[in-house]
């Protein structure tokens, strides 16, 4: 019984950290769709990677306990971390830029709500 307990405790703090996930991925796209580059890593600009980085760390450590948690629950890695790393990066120069991406992420995540 201790060892279904437990699980289910860590089952529940995985699916808490995924909602706090959610939520500061939601404000860092915010953030970025009023005009804030340098989450997507569209840019090489120093100054747009550093506001980023706060964001972006938050995000990677949430994403980290997620996949631990996960890891010992045999459960998949954490898809919305890596779709969003996976939508990061350089682009070509006729991509959309950063805070329209973003745009496109808020109404995905809020249809799905």
């Amino acid at each position: 019984m201790a060892r279904a307990d437990r699980l289910e405790r860590m089952d529940n703090r995985r699916a808490d950290l995924e909602t706090d996930y959610r939520a500061a991925l939601i404000e860092a796209l915010q953030a970025t769709a009023a005009g804030q580059w340098g989450l997507f890593g569209h840019t090489k600009d120093k100054q747009h990677k550093a506001k980023a980085a706060p964001m972006l760390d938050a995000l990677g450590e949430i994403a980290d306990e997620i996949d631990d948690l996960r890891d010992q629950l045999d459960m998949e890695p954490f898809a919305l971390h890596r779709e969003f790393l996976a939508a990061r990066g350089p682009v070509q120069s006729d991509a959309v830029g950063e805070p329209k991406q973003a745009q496109a992420w808020l109404e995905r995540l809020t249809r799905g709500s």
